[in-house]
């Protein structure tokens, strides 16, 4: 029997029983590397479609570690039109990596899929977004009676209670970020380089009800630190909104100020390797107390360590283009593995050590090779977990990043990746072993 037929394409073929039984569990067959250099690793999603998962910075595990979340398609290579539709779904750990189909959406990208993610709360459910009747919107899918809420906007990430999450305008994220906004849906004020009628709203998942917190136009207006040199001019420039996560105690949100100056002709596939300028900022739940945290122009990937304190991808006088900790509301700064960790990737702390361990990726090498890899911050050292070839094909906007997330006990990773000359595919390595160890 092969695995397509262990596949499911409706809940309603698995037992509600089956469903509820959240079973934590770490299948060892179909492993491609042995434990040595290099910790176990598998294919948990084949061809002929293509998979990958929500975007690093999500729940992509369920409660139990049993369930992974993904995405699937049957082409490459080329831009989401508003027609492609994207199936979703979970893959079963402990049923020979077995798919079910959960829903679809037409409201996707190759760098995020549709913020597929699980939802804190009591219920197991998923969320995702879609467009419905000329909007972009989020839908929420009880699990096991298959029940679904549909609210009227998009949903980019959740608080840690499950209550309220964060939106953004995912039609101007398409023109001006190739790669992260959805087809589909014009963006009304395109010719305005910072419009102020929409920008970061505040969601009630219960509710649907929408507020807007912060517009481009406040955000593109506010003082810009004159000792720092800018690649763009923000005067000259399109303004808009990348990269939001609220933080653990759901008290203060970080996001993403971003702005270029676009020339009209400007083609996507140009705009989807042209750089921009950044600003990470923070703010109450409420939009208000805004802070700078990193004024430098180059903030790339962050998670919050905790409550308080950001670990982001930035440029910083002390140490250059590093890996930093910065202390929320304050200026306080310090490096993190200035000799280990010093490419950019993909960070989020393993859950459940206390912070000690950090995730992470890279991008390709000269070879083309990715290195998902374990940072240890009380030892320093740094632990390979793969090395992965991505071919040339695999650039820009539709480029197949790592990715890399760990389960809810820390002691399993998922990765996007192509190396198995299937296309994009999601694989599964086990780091127990590796966190078991104390250095």
């Amino acid at each position: 029997m092969n695995r397509r037929d262990f596949c499911i394409s409706s809940l309603g073929a698995v037992s509600l029983n089956a469903l509820m039984q959240w079973n934590p569990g770490f299948a060892t067959e179909s492993v491609t590397q042995p434990f040595g250099s290099l910790p176990p690793i598998r294919e948990i999603t084949r061809g002929p479609r293509f998979h990958w998962r929500g975007y690093y910075d999500k729940d992509l595990f369920d409660p139990s570690d049993r369930y992974v979340l993904a995405n699937e398609i049957d082409f490459e290579g080329r831009t989401p039109n508003a027609n492609d539709v994207l199936r979703v779904g979970m893959i079963d750990l402990q049923n020979n990596d077995a798919w079910t189909e959960l829903g679809t959406t037409t409201a996707w990208n190759w760098q995020q899929g549709c913020m597929l993610q699980w939802l804190p709360g009591d219920k197991p459910s998923v969320l995702w977004n879609e467009r419905q009747d000329g909007d972009f919107v989020s839908k929420i899918l009880h699990v096991a009676d298959r029940t679904v809420r549909v609210l009227p906007m998009p949903i980019y990430c959740v608080s840690p209670d499950g209550l309220w999450g964060l939106s953004v305008d995912f039609r101007r994220l398409n023109d001006c970020r190739p790669g992260y906004g959805y087809a589909g849906i014009a963006d009304p004020y395109a010719d305005r380089s910072a419009p102020d009628e929409t920008g970061i709203w505040r969601v009630d998942l219960r509710t649907g009800a929408s507020q807007l917190l912060l517009s481009y136009a406040q955000i593109a207006a506010m003082e810009y630190r004159n000792d720092v040199k800018l690649q763009f001019d923000p005067a000259r420039s399109k303004h808009w909104f990348n990269h939001l996560l609220i933080a653990p105690d759901g008290k203060r949100f970080l996001f993403l100020h971003r702005w270029r100056e676009t020339p009209a002709d400007a083609t996507r596939e140009k705009l989807s390797k042209t750089g921009f300028s950044t600003r990470m900022w923070t703010a109450n739940a409420d939009g208000s107390d805004l802070h700078v945290v990193d004024p430098y122009g180059k903030t790339s990937h962050f998670v919050w360590r905790d409550a308080t304190t950001i670990c982001a991808w930035a440029w910083h006088p002390s140490h250059l283009e590093r890996f930093y900790l910065y202390e929320d509301q304050s200026s306080r700064v310090s490096v993190v593995g200035p000799d280990v960790m010093t490419a950019n990737g993909h960070n989020t702390y393993l859950p459940g050590m206390n912070n000690d361990w950090i995730l992470n990726d890279t991008y390709p090498d000269k070879g083309r090779e990715q290195h998902p890899y374990l940072f240890q911050v009380s030892t320093g050292r740094r632990v390979p977990l793969a090395h992965l070839l991505s071919p040339a094909k695999y650039q820009g906007e539709f480029r197949c990043d790592n990715h890399p997330s760990a389960s809810r006990d820390g002691k399993s990773v998922v990765v996007d990746s192509t190396h198995g000359g299937n296309g994009r595919q999601v694989y599964l390595i086990d780091v127990s072993r590796v966190v078991a160890q104390q250095g």
